[in-house]
């Protein structure tokens, strides 16, 4: 293994912010010494990097991802080769995707499939949580053996009747599971059964266009589902982690529950800070493309989305990357907007629309940080391994200019998607260069990684409990 030695970039981390050289031996972090001292003057290695004028960041823990995920008849566009390479383009150096159960089989048939999709492929590293799909005393006793091995998250489903749907009784069992085995159960909290309803009465009066998948999926369903899942969670004293939080009446349940000193997490998406309703209704079918669960909201909900990140009552910033290319796969719900497949690309995006909103004055650099590097790698026990520069993590570090413009855009992305979920959009703040465990995967705008690079990573449980 090489060493490497950054020299005069501006070092943030969630905690601090502090001009200083950094020396990495063994894919590791060695020391830092501020700029200038006889301590960091020492530091010598084979490789040397100037990050003078830049940021030198953690690279991103992306703990929400879903590449090659099956949906709706189809297949998420990006495989993880495609889509660890273009999140390491977009300075995330960590995902952690998900892995399915199918009804009828095992947590472990599940995994392994996981397993064998992502071995040899991955240009960063990754880990698993679990879909739970099927509740039963064999899924149970295998979640205690999953959290043994390291996968310590489990993923269950308020929406979707009839694909990853659990009722309260089996989403309680899981819980009360969770609080004795150390997991953390993550919700997609949706009234997917009312939902159903909404979608077929929409259909049946002509109502067909994307913009109706919006508002059939009720911002006050969202808020029923997570006050539930909360309560549920509540009964079996166990933690909970809310995914993909998308409106006001959510982020308000969520933070009634931490004032009551809850163990109760949520997380949002860079597409419900970024975007909304206006977009689901662009017309000739445009709208698909911005088909996703939760749906994006009318933006006037964003405002509550910022003020959650600033005061912590949410705490996590993922992108639920989930690609479907707008020609023959969003395409599918031309006619019905209830078969178009949900999800938007945006693993290459994160860090840099997080950064803008650093830029715009929503959050600061060390938030930016904490909501993108720390707080994702501590909530799904990777920290201080991932999510921090300091002596003993992993060299996962990205050199970011915080100057440079760039314009986002289907035409220069790596995702393996055919549109942008951000065509046009400026943002100020671009990578530059990323190590992952000391290894250069972009080197001044050029990809030197390789697919088999990035290693699966165990995890320790949610480190917010202890």
């Amino acid at each position: 293994m090489s060493s490497t030695v950054i020299r005069g970039g501006l070092v943030i981390t969630a905690s601090d912010e502090i001009h200083a050289d950094i020396l990495i031996e063994n894919g590791r972090v060695a020391a830092l010494a501020a700029v200038g001292t006889p301590a960091a003057e020492a530091f010598t290695a084979e490789r040397v990097v100037d990050a003078t004028g830049k940021y030198v960041i953690p690279g991103g823990v992306d703990a929400h991802t879903h590449m090659e995920l099956p949906f709706g008849g189809t297949f998420a566009s990006d495989t993880f080769e495609t889509g660890t390479r273009a999140a390491a383009w977009g300075g995330t150096t960590t995902i952690v995707d998900f892995a399915v159960q199918t009804v009828g089989r095992s947590l472990r048939e599940g995994l392994d499939t996981w397993h064998a999709k992502a071995e040899g492929n991955c240009a960063v590293d990754y880990g698993f949580h679990m879909i739970v799909s099927d509740v039963n005393e064999d899924t149970l006793k295998e979640m205690d053996l999953l959290v043994e091995e390291g996968v310590t998250s489990f993923k269950q489903f308020m929406a979707y009747p009839g694909v990853f749907y659990s009722d309260d009784g089996q989403i309680l069992r899981a819980m009360q599971r969770s609080a004795d085995n150390g997991g953390l159960i993550m919700m997609h909290a949706e009234n997917g059964i009312a939902i159903d309803v909404l979608v077929e009465q929409a259909l049946a009066r002509g109502e067909t266009d994307p913009r109706f998948h919006g508002e059939v999926r009720r911002a006050l369903l969202e808020a029923e589902a997570t006050h539930r899942a909360i309560r549920l969670a509540q009964v079996a004293g166990a933690p909970l982690y809310v995914v993909h939080v998308s409106a006001t009446e959510a982020v308000a349940e969520l933070a009634r529950a931490r004032d009551e000193g809850l163990n109760v997490f949520g997380e949002t998406c860079p597409q419900y800070l970024f975007l909304s309703t206006d977009n689901l209704a662009e017309p000739d079918f445009e709208g698909a493309k911005y088909v996703c669960s939760t749906p994006l909201r009318p933006r006037e909900h964003q405002a509550s989305l910022w003020r959650g990140l600033r005061t912590n009552d949410l705490q996590v910033v993922s992108t639920d990357h989930c690609p479907f290319c707008f020609a023959g796969q969003k395409e599918l719900g031309r006619g019905d907007f209830s078969k178009i497949p949900n999800g938007l690309p945006g693993v290459e995006n994160r860090m840099d629309l997080l950064h803008q909103a650093v830029v715009d004055g929503h959050i600061s650099r060390r938030r930016w940080i904490e909501i993108a590097c720390a707080t994702p790698a501590r909530m799904f026990g990777l920290y201080p391994k991932k999510g921090t520069i300091a002596p003993g993590s992993d060299a996962d570090i990205v050199i970011y200019d915080p100057h440079a413009g760039q314009v986002m855009s289907a035409e220069t992305h790596h995702m393996n998607v055919d549109y942008s979920a951000y065509e046009g959009k400026p943002v100020t703040g671009r990578v530059e260069s990323v190590l992952s465990r000391g290894e250069p995967v972009i080197t001044e705008r050029e990809y030197t990684g390789r697919a088999g690079h990035g290693v699966y990573t165990p995890r320790s449980t949610c480190q917010y409990l202890h």
